[in-house]
């Protein structure tokens, strides 16, 4: 018999990062490449389930139930429970909701964190803890792992002062007992130990560690995050580079052209179009005469008569212009 093994995510945040898309759908289900960042997400964990019996433990805001509707219609076999976040009061606080719920070895994970790793690993792992990491030249604005020699953690800072530690927590983390978790958070709100009235998960493992738990860290060469328009546009053209791309497909549909690497919905219809590259767009949608380039065009959007470029265009959008005339001299340079 396989051995329960947790997924907690948090995901109840406003997504503010992301308005006006995420007014109307959780931020997981933001669609890059054919497919949402959640289901990018949830392949993470394929490695794990051969040996463990996997449960993911959602936790959402008031309006993310949207999430639940998600899961039950294209993932329903899977052991899912979900909490309501009521108050934003941080990550920790987060993950001290679903209390009741949390019990042996666990995977603690962002909404917006891709990583590509190997979790088979964490079957035979003997450590209280793991932080994934990943080097990077300016770490103040994210948490830092500051190891020894033997890459035992000593201790995590949340968004440190000075980039004088580089390897910076990319919000993936394994922890052998999430009751320990539980425990160390539980300890971090008595006490309030908080960063601008926020819970962090780096002083929840500081509390950890000073209670003798051995933390290391695994680095990932890939980290993809999903919570900014600047990295939604990177990780779309990333998993339109890396397989997920069906240009010679679209490239069928008598007249549209289409530049390398990007996905067209099967039932999107586009006509008269230059598509590419690195465009996604959705099901349902329709465009015609026009061209777009890095741009994510979501479900049931319209677009006519446009010229796109580093472009977010949200569910059920209509983005129409008009036929233009033009009769230009020599030498003549048109801004239009």
């Amino acid at each position: 018999m396989k051995k329960k093994f947790q997924i907690v995510i948090p995901m109840a945040g406003f997504g503010s990062r992301l308005r006006p898309w995420t007014w109307s759908k959780p931020k997981p289900l933001i669609n890059m490449a054919g497919r949402t960042s959640l289901d990018y997400l949830l392949d993470e964990f394929k490695s794990l389930e051969d040996v463990f019996d996997l449960e993911y433990i959602f936790i959402i805001s008031p309006n993310g139930w949207e999430i639940k509707a998600f899961m039950e219609r294209n993932y329903p076999d899977y052991r899912t429970e979900y909490i309501v976040q009521e108050e934003m009061k941080g990550q920790s606080h987060a993950v001290f909701l679903a209390k009741d719920l949390i019990s042996g070895p666990m995977i603690m994970t962002f909404s917006d964190t891709i990583i590509d790793s190997d979790l088979s690993f964490l079957k035979d792992e003997t450590a209280d803890g793991v932080a994934w990491t990943q080097y990077n030249e300016h770490p103040q604005r994210f948490g830092v792992a500051i190891t020894r020699g033997d890459n035992r953690v000593e201790r995590f800072i949340e968004k440190p002062p000075t980039d004088e530690f580089k390897q910076v927590i990319v919000g993936f983390y394994y922890f052998k007992e999430g009751k320990k978790l539980i425990e160390a958070i539980d300890e971090e709100i008595r006490e309030n130990i908080s960063l601008k009235n926020e819970f962090y998960i780096a002083d929840a493992l500081n509390i950890m560690i000073q209670h003798g738990a051995y933390f290391k860290t695994a680095e990932t060469k890939l980290w993809l995050d999903t919570g900014v328009p600047e990295t939604v546009f990177s990780s779309n053209r990333y998993f339109l580079a890396h397989g997920n791309d069906n240009g010679a497909e679209a490239r069928k549909r008598p007249g549209v052209t289409v530049v390398d690497p990007v996905f067209i919905a099967a039932d999107a219809v586009v006509e008269n179009a230059v598509i590419g590259p690195y465009v996604s767009v959705a099901s349902g949608a329709k465009i015609s005469n026009a061209v777009i380039e890095n741009s994510i065009i979501a479900e049931n959007a319209t677009i006519e008569n446009q010229v796109i470029s580093d472009s977010l265009i949200g569910a059920k959008v209509q983005l129409t212009g008009k036929k233009r005339s033009y009769f230009v001299g020599d030498n003549s340079v048109l801004d239009v």
